[in-house]
């Protein structure tokens, strides 16, 4: 067996479709489009979700609730994850995205969930009102960014 006589295996190559290049591609004159109509004209066709005029879905569908354009989404740290700085460190966003607990796009906001056994003191752009008193607990110290 030589590499010329590879070949693909029976039906794994399909034949490009041809469109609008006369009867010999077999997609010739009107190109699949049909005769007549408006999916038949350049630049035809409907938008998408148009229901042929019927009240299309979007707009039979309530709206629901409401999205603030103000509100801030944090990255969310606890408590119980600053347990994984050694005791006397200083805490920061940066050092936090590098052990992987934050992506670090957003703000970040300590939340008071667990407990914290070393002394740090903590960098963020916010803090619980719990987690402020379970650091202060433990000794350390926050600090408003």
């Amino acid at each position: 067996m030589k590499i010329s006589d590879l070949k693909p295996a029976k039906g794994a190559v399909k034949r490009r479709k041809i469109v609008g290049k006369g009867p010999g591609s077999g997609h010739g004159k009107t190109s699949t489009r049909g005769n007549k109509g408006q999916n038949s004209r350049t630049g035809g066709g409907v938008r998408q979700g148009f229901e042929g005029g019927q009240t299309p879905l979007y707009r039979k569908i309530p709206i629901r609730g409401f999205k603030s354009i103000d509100k801030t989404l944090f990255d969310v740290v606890n408590v119980d994850q600053l347990s994984n700085f050694e005791n006397g460190s200083i805490v920061t966003p940066a050092e936090l995205k590098k052990k992987g607990f934050v992506g670090g796009g957003d703000p970040v906001k300590v939340l008071g969930n667990g407990e914290l056994k070393n002394k740090l003191t903590v960098k963020a752009h916010a803090f619980s009102a719990s987690a402020v008193e379970k650091i202060k607990a433990a000794g350390g110290t926050t600090e408003v960014l």
